[in-house]
């Protein structure tokens, strides 16, 4: 009986810690006003899944050829399922506050008819980005001491304050999980896989490697699973123990799933609730795992310079080849 009676408690607090950390998130960070208050609140209309066939914002400057979309991805459970994270040819995902986990997109070969929920951006992505020339960022918001590195940055910074036509609000959805963006009226094509520039290698796999079902990768409030399937010649994704699909029923499997080793430390910014934001180092060298065909290959990454791309080897030291397809980079904390 007692130990029943502990069980439940034990449960009751878990629930009441993620539900604190999610509205920690939620909450988010504050930029002229709310994170993703200052969002259109534009209503869905009939058809707004597909992308409109029209010109860019007025006064908008379109991202020039050659520079790839990323998009901030909402991530936490209210957030799902999410919209055109199938047609992304990158996906990263990293830890923010509370231990919760959010993803950044990267479009370069195909451009979905939308994308989101759109969430606010990070300290982090801002090195992270630096091996793209000039690409789109695509977010919501941000903590307003983060607004002038953002302005700064080599990138295009997309928020709905700069291209509010470009944005628009489900309202089958609650706010803040409910902002998506029509790509089309940022990019006017899709730049194709020379915007790619992230110093991976694609080609046959190595030799060796150890046969894998699956592997989890665990944040403090979220983890990641990816399952081999065969049937799929990918890794199925799961997050929080839940299979992951998009909004139109695709169950994810990237062809190449990292777990990227890299330092973490509390940047000097902090959501509404004073929890502080990881950084997380994309800039130097580690280990990292790398599943591709149903095997895992032991390896290391090196990126010398924000304006490089991280190349991974194996354990022999040549060149570890991805496969062709889409990418999952999982940023973990490396052993201190």
């Amino acid at each position: 009986m007692r130990h029943g009676v502990r069980m439940r408690r034990a449960a009751l607090s878990a629930a009441a810690l993620a539900a604190t950390l999610t509205a920690s998130l939620t909450a988010g960070c504050t930029s002229r006003g709310h994170d993703d208050h200052r969002a259109p609140h534009h209503p869905r209309t009939p058809g707004a899944s597909q992308a409109p066939s029209v010109s860019p914002t007025p006064g908008h400057t379109v991202v020039a050829p050659g520079s790839p979309l990323a998009v901030k991805i909402d991530n936490v459970p209210a957030a799902r399922p999410q919209t055109g994270l199938d047609a992304a040819d990158v996906i990263y995902a990293e830890q923010v506050e509370g231990g919760l986990s959010r993803l950044l997109a990267v479009y370069a070969t195909r451009l979905p008819q939308t994308v989101g929920p759109v969430r606010s951006a990070r300290e982090s992505d801002l090195d992270l980005l630096r091996q793209f020339s000039r690409p789109a960022l695509a977010f919501s918001g941000a903590q307003h001491k983060l607004l002038p590195l953002i302005d700064r940055a080599p990138l295009r910074a997309e928020s709905p304050d700069k291209a509010p036509n470009a944005f628009y609000r489900d309202t089958d959805r609650a706010a803040p999980h409910n902002l998506y963006l029509h790509p089309s009226r940022l990019l006017p094509a899709a730049p194709g896989e020379k915007a790619l520039t992230t110093g991976f290698r694609y080609g046959p796999a190595p030799a060796g490697g150890t046969p894998t079902t699956s592997r989890t990768v665990r944040y403090p409030a979220a983890r990641f699973t990816f399952t081999w399937s065969a049937d799929r010649n990918g890794w199925l994704v799961a997050m929080d123990g839940t299979p992951s699909v998009t909004t139109d029923g695709t169950r994810l499997a990237p062809t190449t799933v990292v777990v990227q080793y890299v330092k973490m430390h509390m940047s000097t910014y902090h959501d509404m609730l004073g929890n502080h934001t990881p950084y997380t180092e994309t800039v130097g060298s580690g280990k990292a795992e790398v599943l591709r065909d149903g095997r895992s290959f032991a390896a290391t990454w090196s990126r010398p310079a924000a304006t490089d791309g991280t190349t991974f080897r194996a354990a022999d030291g040549g060149p570890l080849n991805f496969a062709d397809g889409q990418v999952w980079v999982v940023f973990a904390p490396a052993a201190s």
